[in-house]
C-alpha cells in the first residue's frame, strides 16, 4: 500500500522498481497529473485582443484570429521562465513581465486569410498532426432567402463565396485552397467538415452532396468523389449516355408522326430529360428501407400490406429527407444523418425533437448497410457501448485515444445512467443523447485533466467538448477521484474580484494544452467588449 501513495515522489520510486500491466503504461503515467496541476493563475492579462480558437492536439500551435476576422494568428507555447535571488522563491510574487501574454507564448507568424468581402469563420480549425498542416475557412455573409435554383434546397441560406485554406503551420504558407462558390456549407464548430487520416469530408448542405478529398503529403486538395446525385464514378457517363440515345429514340418516332404531333410531343418530352430520376444516394436509401420491408414477411398479402402502411406511406417523407452531418466511420464507411428541412442546417438546442435518421453508407459499394430513426433503441444502445468507435480519430493521433466516454470509463457510464434514469421520457432521452451524432471532427480536448478517471468536476460549467458556455463567477473546482478525493485546483473564468456588472451576460471558453498543465480561460460579454484572459499553469 505504500506505493500507491499520491505523493509524486513515492511514484516515481514505484515507476522505477515496478512494471505496469500490459496495455496500460500510458494510463498508469497520466495518474502522473494528479500531481501536476496548474495551482496559479494569472488575471486579466495583457494580451493581444484576439480570437483564441485552441490548441493544436499535439500542443505545438496556438490558434487564434484578429478581431476583424481577417488575420490567423499562430503562436508556439513556452513556458514562463524567472530568476529570484532569495532562497525561498514561491513566497514571491511574480514579476510584472509574467503577467504578459508573450511570457507564455511567442507568435510565431500573422497571415491574412481573408479578403475585403470575407471573413474567417472563427469557430472551425482542422489540424492535420501527422503532417502539422491546418484547415481554415473564409466565407462571405450569408443570404438567408436565397432562390432555390440549379437543383438547390429550398429553405437552406446561400453563401456566395467559401474558401477553404490549407497551411503549412510550421511557416504559415499558404498550400492549396478548395472554393464553393453560392453553396452552404455549416462550419460552426467543425460541423460540416470531417478530417479522418488524409480523407476530407465537406457535406454541401445547399446542393446535397458529399465531397470526398484527399490530402496529399505535398500539400495538394485533391478531389476523390462527390456522393449525392451520382454514388459511382461512372454514373453520370452511363445516365447521360442512356438520356442521348433515349433522345435519339424520341427524334426518330417523331418523324414518323404526323406533322401537326412534332412540336407538342417535343414540349412535353424535353422538360423530364432533367428531373426523371432521383439523386443516386436517395436512391440507394429507399432501395434499402423497401428491402428491408420486403424481407420482414414471406406471405406475399402481409408484405404488401406492410409495404403500403411503412413505405408507400411514408414515401414522400423519404424522399423529402436532407443530408444534415456526415462522418467517417472508417476509410470505407460514412455515417451520414438525414433530416427534414424543417429542422434547418443550423445549430439547434431543440435539434432532437426533428425527426431524422441515421444510416452507414460504404463509399465502395455505394451501399446503405444500415439505417434507424434517432428514437431507436437499438441505435442507442451501440451508442452506449461502442461509443469510441463514434469517435473516427486518424491513426497517427496519440493524443485523442484517451478522451473519456462512457464506453471507456466507468465514472462516465454511471453518470449517463444516472441521467438515464431520471429521464421522464424514454424516447426524448434516446433523442437528446443521439443527436450528437454524427460526432463533430475534433472537438474533444485531449486534455488529461477532463480524464474522468483521474478529476471530477461540473461538466455543465466545465467539460472536454469545444464549446462556448455562460459563465458564472464561482470558480470550476476540479476534485480527485481516488483517495484522498481532494480538491485538486479551480478554474476561474472571469476577473479575480469578480465582474462589477452582474447583469451582463457573459460567456466563457477554455483551451487546455494537451500535454502542459496549462490551459485559458477567456471570458467575454456580448457587448463587444475586450476580452478577459486569465492563465492558468502550475508555478
Amino acid at each position: 500500500m505504500y506505493y500507491r501513495s499520491s505523493n509524486i515522489v513515492a511514484r516515481i520510486f514505484e515507476r522505477q522498481i515496478c512494471t505496469p500491466a500490459p496495455g496500460t503504461s500510458v494510463h498508469h503515467a497520466r495518474r502522473f497529473y494528479e500531481n501536476l496541476v496548474p495551482n496559479y493563475t494569472v488575471y486579466e492579462v495583457e494580451c493581444p485582443d484576439h480570437s483564441f480558437r485552441k490548441f493544436t492536439d499535439d500542443g505545438q500551435y496556438l490558434i487564434s484570429f484578429s478581431r476583424n476576422h481577417q488575420q490567423l494568428i499562430v503562436y508556439r507555447p513556452r513556458w514562463l521562465s524567472f530568476s529570484c535571488k532569495d532562497e525561498d522563491c514561491d513566497k514571491h510574487d511574480l514579476p510584472s513581465k509574467s503577467k504578459r501574454f508573450e511570457s507564455f507564448f511567442t507568435q510565431l507568424y500573422c497571415v491574412p486569410l481573408a479578403s475585403s468581402n470575407e471573413l474567417i469563420c472563427k469557430d472551425f480549425f482542422l489540424y492535420m498532426e501527422s503532417n502539422r498542416f491546418g484547415l481554415f475557412a473564409t466565407s462571405t455573409a450569408q443570404i438567408h432567402d436565397a432562390p432555390a435554383v440549379g437543383g438547390a434546397v429550398q429553405g437552406v441560406p446561400s453563401i456566395e463565396k467559401i474558401t477553404f485554406h490549407l497551411l503549412r503551420l510550421e511557416d504559415g504558407f499558404i498550400l492549396d485552397e478548395k472554393v464553393f462558390c453560392n453553396d452552404f456549407v455549416n462550419l460552426t464548430y467543425n460541423m460540416g467538415v470531417f478530417l479522418y487520416d488524409d480523407l476530407l469530408a465537406i457535406v454541401s448542405l445547399r446542393y446535397q452532396t458529399i465531397h470526398i478529398l484527399q490530402i496529399r503529403d505535398s500539400g495538394n486538395l485533391v478531389d476523390v468523389r462527390a456522393i449525392g446525385e451520382y454514388c459511382r464514378e461512372d454514373d453520370e457517363l452511363f445516365l447521360n449516355s442512356n438520356s442521348q440515345v433515349m433522345a435519339l429514340s424520341d427524334k426518330n418516332k417523331q418523324h414518323q408522326l404526323p406533322g401537326h404531333h412534332i412540336e407538342n410531343h417535343m414540349h412535353q418530352s424535353q422538360p423530364n430529360l432533367g428531373n426523371s430520376f432521383l439523386s443516386g444516394i436517395k436512391q440507394r436509401l429507399l432501395s434499402f428501407i423497401f428491402q428491408g420491408l420486403w424481407n420482414e414477411e414471406r406471405d406475399d398479402s402481409l408484405r404488401v400490406q406492410g409495404l403500403r402502411k411503412k413505405f408507400y406511406f411514408h414515401f414522400q417523407d423519404y424522399v423529402d429527407l436532407i443530408i444534415w452531418k456526415v462522418q467517417f466511420l472508417d476509410r470505407q464507411h460514412l455515417l451520414i444523418k438525414f433530416g427534414s428541412v424543417d429542422g434547418g442546417p443550423q445549430v439547434s438546442r431543440n435539434a432532437d425533437h426533428h425527426p431524422a435518421f441515421v444510416a452507414v453508407y460504404n463509399m465502395d459499394t455505394t451501399e446503405i448497410i444500415s439505417f434507424y430513426q434517432n428514437s431507436a433503441d437499438e441505435l442507442y444502445l451501440l451508442f452506449e457501448h461502442f461509443c469510441d468507435h463514434f469517435h473516427a480519430t486518424s491513426r497517427n493521433s496519440m493524443y485523442m485515444n484517451f478522451i473519456s466516454s462512457h464506453s471507456n470509463n466507468i465514472h462516465a457510464l454511471e453518470q449517463l445512467r444516472s441521467i438515464k434514469d431520471k429521464a421522464s421520457n424514454s424516447s426524448q432521452f434516446v433523442k437528446k443523447m443521439l443527436a450528437s451524432l454524427p460526432i463533430s471532427c475534433q472537438s474533444q480536448s485531449p486534455s488529461p485533466y477532463f480524464d474522468q478517471s483521474l478529476f471530477r468536476f461540473d461538466d455543465k460549467l466545465i467539460s472536454a467538448t469545444d464549446r462556448h458556455r455562460q459563465s458564472t463567477d464561482h470558480p470550476i473546482k476540479f476534485i480527485l477521484r481516488r483517495h484522498p478525493y481532494s480538491l485538486k485546483f479551480k478554474i476561474k473564468p472571469g476577473p479575480e474580484a469578480g465582474s462589477m456588472d452582474g447583469r451582463a451576460k457573459k460567456i466563457s471558453s477554455f483551451l487546455f494544452h494537451p500535454i502542459l498543465p496549462l490551459a485559458l480561460s477567456v471570458q467575454q460579454t456580448m457587448f463587444l467588449q475586450a476580452s478577459v484572459v486569465n492563465i492558468h499553469f502550475r508555478r
